[in-house]
């Protein structure tokens, strides 16, 4: 599968579906607290989907080779789960944190982001991992414009992440998407600088990365889909679609109740239209 690039209607489909992916979450936020369930989160996700913004949840039923089917509509990764989490019955507990992905697919095209929620006050170490992780993912947008190159994404995340102690998870990364879930490229989020794909205007893929605060080993669950960190340390991730524009990028996963663009982003370039 090539790269695809998006013409103006594509990019309009996608600015639609980025942003209402990125409402989904606005409308949880509130609801993650002490004794809410994971699974209440995905019923509560799937009725804000399908009755209110009339959109289908991607990851419902999904199936790619050598997976069975994803039973929920959204994953939900808590503590030292790194991504993939299935919404179950447990409650959620005071000083836990999780990571909420959405996928939302509207008029055939994708958005997809997710954020990290403390429950309650979490930890000061669980705050910095959740704070810097998003530092990180913020440091590999500011990288995309055209002629730079995927290592640059990479190599800006990795060097953030260690440089503040943590690792950077290697068998999971951001891709392409549009009319299909996951397309090409890969988006590595390690790497060197000036290697891989050349960045092309239209291009539109994920950055997401899993920054653990032990080691960046990890392992599957019994469930075939939820992957955990090996010395169950704690994980964070934070996700944004983002589109090469002509001069730089655009975050189509953007809307109302996104949490603040770290400073060190040229402000501009971070505007959607």
């Amino acid at each position: 599968m090539s790269i695809t690039i998006k013409d103006a209607q594509g990019i309009a489909g996608m600015r639609i579906a980025g942003k209402l992916a990125s409402e989904v979450l606005d409308y949880l936020g509130p609801h993650i607290k002490p004794g809410i369930t994971t699974n209440m989160i995905d019923k509560l996700a799937f009725e804000y989907m399908t009755e209110v913004q009339q959109t289908i949840p991607a990851p419902l039923n999904y199936a790619p080779a050598g997976y069975k089917p994803y039973p929920k509509s959204i994953c939900t990764s808590i503590n030292h789960q790194v991504c993939h989490g299935i919404p179950n019955d447990k409650a959620l507990k005071k000083g836990d944190i999780v990571n909420v992905d959405i996928t939302v697919i509207k008029d055939g095209w994708h958005g997809d982001t997710s954020r990290m929620f403390s429950v309650g006050e979490s930890s000061i170490a669980a705050r910095r991992l959740c704070a810097l992780t998003y530092e990180a993912m913020w440091h590999g947008i500011r990288q995309v414009k055209p002629g730079a190159r995927l290592g640059d994404i990479g190599w800006a995340i990795q060097q953030f992440a260690e440089s503040q102690g943590f690792s950077v998870v290697r068998e999971f990364c951001g891709h392409g998407i549009g009319r299909a879930f996951h397309e090409e490229p890969q988006v590595l989020h390690y790497g060197k600088p000036g290697t891989l794909d050349e960045l092309l205007p239209g291009m539109t893929f994920t950055i997401e990365p899993m920054i653990n605060a032990g080691k960046r080993d990890i392992k599957e669950m019994g469930d075939g889909w939820t992957i955990v960190t090996k010395d169950h340390s704690l994980s964070a991730q934070w996700e944004h679609t983002v589109l090469v524009t002509p001069t730089g990028f655009e975050v189509l996963t953007l809307s109302a109740g996104s949490p603040p663009i770290p400073a060190f982003v040229p402000q501009l370039q971070a505007e959607t239209a």
